[in-house]
């Protein structure tokens, strides 16, 4: 037959000891600590809006690392496969990675997947430069997040001027408009060469092509293929669509009548601020000059040319007299 065993009862002292003691624990293990993680078990965040690039900053950043090492920790999360997944942090992991590091300090965060979104999106928006892609594709990233938590974010088929709580509380955030928040959106509708060139707006580099961010909009209503059609005009040409041009290809394209013709014979209509210009397309100057030659470089080896052979003939008419 069983008998119930009556131990010593343990001293108030203990228990209250033992109570201090476990809650410590407990809090312990919720403090956030820095690890030291092998870069190699460190992935980056599954489509990781903001570009990481190997330029003059990442260089800079590089010998930083050198130097004085990581000053500010990386965010990571663990996965199930016991691997970690970056959430903030990839350039100081790319600089590590080329200043020949093996580890990454990091603080281990437990996220799930909506607030790992958040987490990530937020701490890059930070930056002090962001491009026009990466504002399109981390903000609807950041409102499909919010969407899942039960908010409205039908942005990519509204048209502009529509109403959305999601994107007005996102744009209370960023420092940007409701309005504002759906026009990047609608970028992530471009074909990734013009989305390239609305990157290259903010870099200002005259000798690249460069779209708006307003016909940028409206260029993201035209399908694809009448997009690849408008990029072979726009390279062929040196030349890309105003706002007016661009409002209407989209109508046109609404009405399914934009063909290859049309966009051509809109491309050569003459803007309401440029003066007549001299066009010679791009085919007719290959022989002369190579693929990677700039509208600029070409035109001042042009005008070079120009001026020497009028030099040559007013130096024959005056032997001549």
């Amino acid at each position: 037959m069983a008998r119930e065993l009556k131990l010593p009862l343990p001293s108030a002292d203990k228990v209250f000891a033992d109570v201090i003691s476990s809650q410590e624990e407990r809090d312990d293990a919720k403090r956030e600590k820095v690890m030291e993680i092998p870069l190699t078990a460190i992935d980056p965040f599954p489509n990781h809006p903001f570009l990481v690039k190997n330029d003059e900053a990442m260089q800079n950043m590089t010998e930083s690392i050198k130097t004085f090492g990581i000053q500010t920790p990386a965010i990571v999360r663990q996965k199930d496969d016991g691997r970690y997944e970056l959430i903030s942090g990839h350039r100081r992991k790319m600089a590590s990675e080329i200043a020949g590091k093996s580890e990454l300090p990091c603080i281990v965060r437990q996220l799930d997947d909506i607030q790992a979104v958040v987490s990530m999106i937020d701490s890059n928006l930070q930056r002090e430069t962001i491009l026009p892609s990466e504002k399109a594709k981390s903000y609807k990233m950041r409102l499909d997040a919010m969407n899942k938590q039960g908010k409205r974010t039908d942005l990519t088929s509204r048209p502009v001027g529509g109403k959305s709580e999601s994107a007005d509380i996102l744009g209370e955030q960023t420092g940007e408009s409701g309005r504002q928040i759906h026009r990047y959106i609608r970028l992530n509708e471009l074909i990734p060469q013009i989305l390239e060139m609305v990157d290259n707006s903010v870099i200002r580099d005259k000798n690249i092509l460069q779209i708006a961010m307003r016909p940028a909009v409206e260029l993201s209503y035209i399908p694809a293929k009448q997009q690849k059609v408008l990029l072979e005009e726009m390279l062929a040409n040196d030349n890309t669509p105003s706002h007016d041009q661009a409002i209407k290809m989209r109508k046109i394209a609404d009405n399914g009548q934009l063909d290859n013709n049309v966009i051509q014979y809109i491309m050569q209509e003459m803007k309401p601020n440029q003066a007549e210009q001299f066009r010679m397309p791009r085919e007719r100057l290959s022989r002369y000059f190579s693929p990677e030659a700039s509208m600029q470089k070409i035109e001042e080896t042009i005008i070079r040319a120009l001026e020497t052979l009028r030099q040559r003939e007013r130096t024959r008419s005056g032997e001549a007299r």
